[in-house]
């Protein structure tokens, strides 16, 4: 889990150093299009598994969902520190326990509901309204987190019909067709070291969702959720580093915030034994 927030770092930062660049809508197609040379091994289980009309129409759902997500989070990246974007990325997992109670019928009891509460003022503390000018890449970061979760929650709906391969690649099919209008609308022709940092971006993000993976096979998620608050100390780190951003410690005390609130929720669930509340990176599958 802790290379696996390296490798999430890894993207943002690249993201970021591009994204100044080359259009939100473009870099994102770019991303998922030179990723899709990850995707040839999934193409027989797709095929296999005979999507039902309803269930292609729940992937375009997702596609449609994540697609907005995904041209929010580019948007992000150009406008507001690194850390801001890692720290808000955490509220994804708040917003999926929040949806599961409207929407699947999750129980949300007290404990887990002061949790979701200490989660948003997290949020808040991070933005701190009225302390400060918000940027717009702020609040494109909260509808991010939220299409994020819209989606990690239909994915959860169709693990259990399908295999989980066919769920990752289906996704990347469906965004990579949902980026290309937005994409061509705005479209820059892009360098050749353009075109290698997306497909590093892919590359990172591949490793992160691989070692990811390992990680949940060799430890419960108890464990591996309160490692992902590490990612928030790589991206101050970086963001300083590399893009001369000041270090915020509101920032890191609201990500500290949400990220507690988000292990607790975890843990009640394992209690529980039950599992609704993703890791962060999990969201962006």
């Amino acid at each position: 889990m802790v290379l696996t927030g390296l490798m999430f770092v890894c993207v943002t930062a690249i993201v970021k150093y591009v994204g100044s660049d080359l259009p939100a809508a473009e870099g994102a197609f770019l991303r998922y299009v030179l990723g899709l040379v990850f995707l040839i091994p999934m193409i027989k289980p797709i095929l296999a598994a005979h999507l039902t009309r309803r269930q292609i129409k729940l992937f375009a759902a997702r596609g449609v969902v994540h697609t907005g997500a995904v041209i929010l989070w580019f948007f992000a990246m150009a406008r507001i520190p690194l850390a801001e974007v890692t720290a808000m990325n955490y509220l994804s997992p708040i917003y999926i326990a929040i949806g599961a109670a409207l929407f699947l019928g999750e129980r949300l009891p007290p404990r887990r509901l002061a949790a979701v509460f200490a989660g948003l003022v997290g949020a808040l503390i991070i933005l701190r309204p009225g302390a400060r000018e918000l940027d717009p890449g702020h609040f494109a970061m909260l509808f991010t987190a939220l299409g994020f979760a819209a989606s990690y929650l239909l994915a959860k709906q169709m693990s259990g019909e399908v295999p989980a391969v066919v769920v990752v690649g289906m996704l990347s099919i469906t965004v990579a067709i949902g980026l290309a209008p937005f994409a061509f609308a705005v479209w820059v022709t892009p360098t050749f070291v353009q075109v290698g940092w997306m497909f590093l971006v892919a590359c990172f993000a591949t490793v992160g969702h691989l070692t990811m993976t390992k990680a949940f096979a060799a430890a419960p998620m108890t464990v591996t959720q309160p490692v992902t608050f590490l990612q928030l100390v790589w991206a101050v780190l970086l963001g300083a580093a590399l893009f001369h951003e000041p270090i915020d410690g509101w920032v890191m005390f609201g990500g500290a915030v949400i990220m507690a609130s988000v292990s607790f929720i975890t843990w009640r669930e394992a209690v529980a034994r039950r599992k609704i509340t993703p890791l962060v990176h999990e969201t962006k599958l």
